[in-house]
């Protein structure tokens, strides 16, 4: 159950989505019944009618930030950055220094420095070992304001990416339609499915929508290095429930409605909220909460979540919450029958 050789699985490179389903809702849905052990297929736009009347959805309301930035350093090799802090307003500040990966032909040290377009200079104030780099930027304008006008999408590296066209694609689909708080450098990717007709559908189900922040950060691309997954290390994640969204939860438990998360960056914010007490209430602060099986969920009740990659921590969630076998079946099954997977990919809803 913990060992990491047993959340590996075999998928043809072919499945591994590199682009959006051309209508958000139109990707497919894996139907996956815990209870009865049953699997079956359907399009997204059926999900109103797999959900149950009175349900309330919880969606992560994050925004992606075009965080990546190319450029040069003075001996002339390419170099590439991931700006990994960013304030939800735009910082005027023009000499800010953030943590950023720093990718370049040979390691830089501290004191170099990098050299953008627009003017943009970066200079290298720390490294770690792990290719962590603090740098500081000058220019004419702050790094927040460049990156918004300047800025790469941060695909994760599975999509790939050679100035074929799509980057004005990937700005608008690698974003859900619920983004309004800037700060994440990877995508709550089941949330990219979602369309307004989605949500009007819901509504007439009687089904409500309520919304939490958790900033996905650079964690998310971490390999697991462990064999015993519990060993595992998160990096923490900034998170956020408004009160609005606290009083909506405890409503639904009281009445004895499900409570249905939109992706596993929402799950571990509210289980992660639920630890102490068992309820909800509004908070903020960093989570770095590692589920895996055996974990005992007090808030979710259904999940709605894209593929994931083997070995990783987000398929120990959903192997958590679903049940490693079951969860293993309607892999093999997805596989079968050539859904697409990872970010760009299908879904699964977990009843």
């Amino acid at each position: 159950m913990f060992n990491i050789e047993e959340y590996d699985f075999e998928l043809r490179e072919d499945l591994i989505a590199q682009t959006p389903a051309p209508d958000r809702d139109r990707s497919r849905l894996l139907h996956v019944e815990k209870l009865e052990g049953r699997i079956s297929d359907h399009r997204f736009y059926d999900l109103p009618m797999l959900l149950r009347p009175g349900d309330l959805l919880v969606i992560n309301n994050t925004r992606v930030v075009p965080a990546r930035l190319y450029g040069h350093k003075e001996s002339g090799g390419r170099a590439e950055i991931l700006v990994l802090e960013h304030p939800e307003t735009l910082d005027e500040n023009i000499s800010e220094s953030r943590w950023c990966l720093l990718k370049s032909s040979k390691r830089a040290k501290k004191g170099s420095r990098i050299f953008f377009e627009k003017g943009l200079i970066g200079t290298v104030e720390e490294v770690t070992e792990g290719g962590l780099a603090r740098i500081s930027f000058l220019g004419p304008a702050s790094i927040d304001h460049i990156l918004e006008n300047d800025g790469t999408i941060p695909l994760p590296p599975y999509i790939k990416r050679e100035d074929n066209g799509l980057a004005p694609l990937d700005r608008e689909r690698y974003q859900t339609i619920f983004s309004a708080k800037r700060g994440a450098v990877a995508a709550p990717t089941a949330g990219l499915h979602f369309t307004d007709e989605i949500v009007s559908a819901l509504k007439k189900r009687d089904i409500e929508v309520t919304g939490i922040t958790l900033h996905v950060g650079y964690g998310t691309f971490q390999p697991v290095r462990v064999t015993d997954i519990r060993e595992h290390l998160l990096a923490e994640e900034y998170y956020s429930i408004t009160g609005e969204t606290a009083s909506a939860i405890a409503r639904a438990k009281d009445e004895g409605r499900r409570v249905v998360a939109v992706g596993t960056t929402t799950v571990r914010t509210l289980e992660s909220a639920a630890i102490k007490t068992g309820s909800i209430e509004s908070s903020s602060g960093k989570t770095g909460l590692l589920i895996t099986p055996g974990f005992r969920f007090k808030i979710v009740d259904a999940l709605i979540t894209n593929f994931h990659l083997p070995r990783s921590s987000l398929l120990f969630l959903v192997s958590a919450f679903g049940g490693r076998e079951l969860i293993k079946k309607a892999y093999a099954h997805a596989v079968r029958s050539e859904y697409r997977f990872f970010s760009y990919g299908d879904a699964m809803l977990i009843d």
